[in-house]
């Protein structure tokens, strides 16, 4: 015998239960990343490919870093070793010491610290190529001194091996500190704010296929005919069947009108609703994220003023930013190169040079050296006078 008896009560019945999945971007590890130590690479990898401005500034930033060569006291020595910085390879089908340094920064601004191999020929007397390494794959461990890091591989079944030939090993990383060591991101303070402008961008899609997609309401009200409800059912779906061939026509590219006799009232689902504006909050968020970067906005293709140019002082903290990042990448151009001249039986000393960064405007440059011409030779002509 049951405890509870229940009543049965006749009628309609419920309704179907109101429940539905929300539709989101699919980049879904940034909206479920949580602050912790360990550095998530496939999650800045993410914003990147998510967020194309931010995949642009790297970009930028990898492209304006590049020119290096090397000079020697011994010009003969020099020309080879230009030589091989030129057509070393790279892996990949690419050769030259630059193409190797563009992953490298490229991996070291995503990734906060980028991993690099020497290979040395078969013969012992040169370097066959130089490779960058997977960091998803290797694992930073201390070694005896502070001074002295082991770089191990992490196997698939949660081991790690430590990695032969330490010295023929490349590893940088980006802006360490006491608390990260081993570098950190670039885009470690972006996750939250990626987040943000997603959700954004997936509901303004989801707002215009609103708006390019329309739903109809057919309402039809019986008034004082007095139908039962098995005929107010029928007169219901008859109406909904001529609509649905109205709009099939329609789609077709015909035009089919709609008549039905009673009080009939037909109207635009979410007419009501507006398109919201998001240039204002979209452009708060890109103006923190760029902010990151260090990058002037209109570089980027962003122009929210029609007075926007390169500023002296802009090129000046440019030129900074980029003198900073060749600063991180020299120690590993110059054990490239030391490495290479040991093994070539070569001992003199050389030098790893940059090109000259110019974001200045040509005119302008131009004529402040006319300018500077100029007062050279009034200061000339004043002493000669005295």
């Amino acid at each position: 015998m049951p405890l509870f008896k229940r009543e049965r009560r006749e009628g309609s019945p419920p309704g179907a239960v109101q429940m539905r999945q929300t539709d989101r971007h699919p980049f879904r590890l940034i909206d479920g990343y949580i602050p912790l130590h360990q550095p998530e690479f496939s999650l800045y990898r993410s914003i990147r490919e998510a967020i194309p401005v931010v995949d642009a500034a790297i970009l930028k930033l990898v492209r304006l870093t590049g020119g290096v060569t090397a000079t020697c006291g011994d010009k003969r020595v020099e020309e080879e070793l230009q030589e091989f910085l030129r057509t070393v390879p790279a892996g990949w089908n690419q050769q030259g010491i630059q193409a190797f340094l563009d992953c490298y920064l490229d991996c070291l601004l995503t990734c906060g610290r980028a991993v690099g191999e020497i290979v040395p020929s078969r013969d012992g007397r040169g370097i066959a190529a130089v490779l960058c390494g997977n960091v998803s794959d290797i694992q930073v461990k201390e070694a005896g001194s502070p001074l002295e890091i082991l770089l191990a591989l992490r196997r698939s079944d949660g081991t790690t091996e430590v990695l032969p030939r330490q010295d023929l090993l490349l590893f940088t990383p980006y802006s360490p500190s006491p608390e990260n060591p081993y570098g950190v991101s670039l885009l470690h303070s972006m996750p939250f704010l990626s987040g943000i402008l997603l959700k954004i961008y997936q509901t303004l899609g989801a707002n215009w296929e609103r708006a390019g997609n329309l739903r109809f309401a057919v309402v039809y009200k019986p008034g004082e005919e007095g139908l039962d409800d098995r005929r107010l059912q029928e007169r219901s779906q008859l109406l909904a069947q001529r609509w649905s061939e109205a709009m099939q026509s329609t789609r077709a590219g015909s035009v089919r009108d709609f008549v039905a006799t009673g009080d009939v009232e037909i109207k635009v689902i979410g007419a009501e609703a507006d398109i919201p504006d998001c240039q204002a909050p979209v452009r708060l968020i890109l103006e923190q994220l760029i902010s990151q970067t260090g990058i002037p906005p209109f570089l980027l293709g962003l122009n929210w003023s029609s007075t926007e140019r390169m500023s002296s002082q802009q090129a000046d903290i440019m030129t900074s930013e980029l003198t900073a990042l060749r600063r991180t990448l020299t120690p590993v151009v110059e054990k490239i190169c030391r490495l290479w001249l040991r093994m070539r039986g070569y001992d003199c000393p050389f030098t790893v040079e940059w090109e000259e960064i110019n974001l200045q405007d040509q005119v302008e440059e131009a004529r402040a050296e006319l300018y500077r011409q100029q007062a050279a030779a009034l200061e000339k002509k004043k002493e000669e006078e005295i």
